[in-house]
């Protein structure tokens, strides 16, 4: 049967707009005659009219023929009579409601160009209005595999008569024929229903429930009934076969049923608590933990010996004597005969007896201590005149510190390491006064030796320092006044 024929074998009548150009009014005139369609020259009031969108008269025709009282009138493109030719079929006007075209907006997610454009003749070709905006417009068509599209679904679903369709959707619903929307889905919110009954508790729950709570916190006072750790410790042991009955309930509703029932059930725990009678702190009892280990406190070894620096009496002394090595700090080179002999005696210890090792302790916290502050310093840290064998006055010692050859310009010479903090000491200050004994020499232009024995008189280093800065202000007064004489001559 041709498809412009209708179940009764009457022909489809068509109305052509009259503007449309001659040669394609032909063609579809050929057209529908040969697909069984009818062409009038006047408006049918059952059938097509053909026209031309985005035209005037397109505007003309349907304010003035397109009207709710004739459903069975539709105003179509002329495109659509080849789109029913392709489609074999004559194509359902879906996309009507009370006569008049439904609004679409074909979304910008969809780029493609040729898409939207075949998109567009697809709504037209059945019967929809694909030019409306997206406030105006009943369907919103977009590409669901963008994320605008549940961005526009969650923006309009609270929306009546607005909905976000697939731009397949059109596709589908010309297949079937009939205008479907997307079914809304029952998606459950959670919580009781109306009407609908919880798990109730029985006297059997209630029972149990006393029982723990006289287990855990036996006596009232304590406090932590109503706290939630112990109605979740409750929950957790749901694990335990004995149990069972704790997974009836969650925790809250454990916590709510006691909260709400605090009297009645306070005095079913004391009676509970006394058949028992447990002691307070028990062991199993809420908030008793086990006390922990105590470690054992670690005692530290009194040191008896200090740390020193190894004195090697027949160690050298490494520096420029007379300054030529700036900042150089005196290095000690050890001995090496005399530590081979100390290792090979500390490799081999000699079999001592226990009490000879005790007595050696006692005798080393005793005589090893310490010096601290200002405290004299300890019997060991004194140096006897008998024992290194230095019986020269501490002048000689300080007049030999000085290198008189030496020039004026040059520091002293380092001070060679001494066994003993007192004679470190001593050397230090040898080292600083003969440093300062430069200083000035240098600054007034004397010799060394002039200001050294000027020091050893005084024992100042400022009324050195001001007698020989005096001396030669007076000499330099006295080379000026005979430049004068000179002169005057």
């Amino acid at each position: 049967m041709p498809i412009f024929q209708d179940e009764n074998a009457l022909a489809v009548k068509f109305f052509i707009q009259k503007d449309i150009p001659q040669e394609i009014q032909a063609e579809l005139c050929e057209t529908i005659t040969s697909l069984g369609g009818r062409v009038e020259s006047k408006v049918p009031r059952q059938g097509y009219i053909l026209v031309q969108p985005g035209t005037a008269e397109e505007e003309r025709l349907r304010l003035c023929w397109a009207s709710p009282d004739r459903p069975e009138r539709h105003l179509v493109p002329y495109t659509y009579v080849e789109a029913c030719k392709i489609a074999g079929m004559l194509l359902k006007q879906i996309f009507v409601e009370h006569g008049i075209p439904i609004k679409m907006h074909i979304h910008p997610s969809i780029a493609n160009v040729n898409a939207r454009t075949a998109l567009s003749q697809r709504i037209m070709h059945s019967g929809g209005d694909p030019t409306a905006s997206p406030q105006s417009a009943r369907v919103i068509l977009a590409d669901p595999n963008t994320e605008v599209f549940q961005h526009l679904v969650k923006s309009y679903q609270g929306v009546p008569e607005k909905y976000i369709e697939s731009y397949l959707w059109v596709k589908k619903c010309v297949e079937k024929g009939a205008l479907v929307y997307t079914p809304l889905v029952y998606k459950n919110p959670g919580g009781r229903r109306p009407g609908e009954e919880r798990t109730q508790f029985t006297e059997e729950d209630e029972e149990r429930l006393c029982q723990w709570i006289a287990t855990k916190i036996p006596y009232k006072e304590t406090g932590g009934r109503t706290g939630n750790r112990l109605y979740q410790q409750l929950c957790e042991m749901a694990v335990d076969p004995e149990y069972a009955w704790v997974a009836r309930h969650t925790w809250q509703s454990w916590r709510e049923r006691y909260k709400k029932n605090s009297v009645r059930l306070d005095n079913i725990v004391a009676a509970l608590v006394d058949q028992k009678k447990p002691a307070h702190g028990e062991k199993g009892q809420y908030g008793y933990v086990r006390k922990a280990e105590e470690k054992p406190k670690r005692v530290r070894k009194k040191r008896g010996k200090a740390v020193e620096e190894p004195f090697h009496p027949e160690g050298q002394t490494i520096g420029g004597i007379n300054g030529h090595m700036d900042g150089a700090v005196p290095t000690i080179i050890p001995d090496q005969t005399s530590s081979r002999s100390q290792a090979s005696t500390s490799a081999n210890p000699a079999p001592r007896s226990p009490d000879e090792e005790e007595m050696e302790d006692d005798e080393e916290s005793e005589e090893w201590q310490i010096r601290i502050g200002d405290q004299p310093l300890p019997p060991w840290g004194k140096r006897k005149a008998s024992e290194d064998g230095d019986s020269e006055p501490r002048t000689a010692k300080k007049a030999r510190s000085i290198d008189l050859s030496s020039q004026s310009n040059s520091r002293p010479p380092p001070i060679p390491f001494a066994a003993g903090n007192e004679q470190a000491v001593v050397q230090v200050s040898l080292h600083c006064i003969d440093q300062a004994i430069c200083d000035i020499a240098n600054e007034c232009r004397f010799t060394i030796q002039e200001v050294k024995e000027f020091y050893d008189k005084c024992g100042e280093m400022e009324r050195t320092r001001t007698r020989f800065q005096k001396m030669r202000q007076l000499l330099s007064s006295i080379e000026d006044g005979v430049g004068d004489d000179a002169g005057g001559l």
